[in-house]
């Protein structure tokens, strides 16, 4: 069975990365191009039904960027279930504020790096 980049999700990520957010744009810029420590990141890649907003495959690292459509109890739940899914198949996940991206960039980029083995 296929896990990652389900050719029905296909258009969708394509569609997503043509529309990141500022807070993705901003954080890409970042760990685009295997700027952190070598690492590769994809942005916008399905994992089953999930598309994460960045994935480190060599470390089994997804990124998430939370926005003010989190900040109410559904979202979260959906939130939560989709990050023990995810955690269940093996995976880390990290979940950041959108404004801890423009606010703390540092910071974030030292606890992504903390995730590396």
């Amino acid at each position: 069975m296929r896990r990652h980049n389900k050719r029905i999700l296909k258009q969708y990520r394509k569609d997503l990365r043509k529309n990141l957010t500022p807070a993705e744009a901003f954080l890409w810029t970042k760990l685009q191009r295997k700027q952190m420590d070598g690492r590769k990141f994809r942005r916008q890649h399905s994992i089953d039904n999930f598309i994460v907003d960045f994935y480190c495959a060599s470390e089994k690292l997804i990124i998430e960027l939370d926005g003010q459509v989190h900040f109410n109890a559904v979202a979260q739940e959906k939130d939560c279930f989709r990050t023990q899914y995810l955690e269940n198949l093996g995976f880390t996940v990290l979940r950041f504020e959108n404004r801890m991206v423009f606010e703390n960039l540092v910071s974030v980029l030292e606890e992504i790096q903390e995730h590396f083995d």
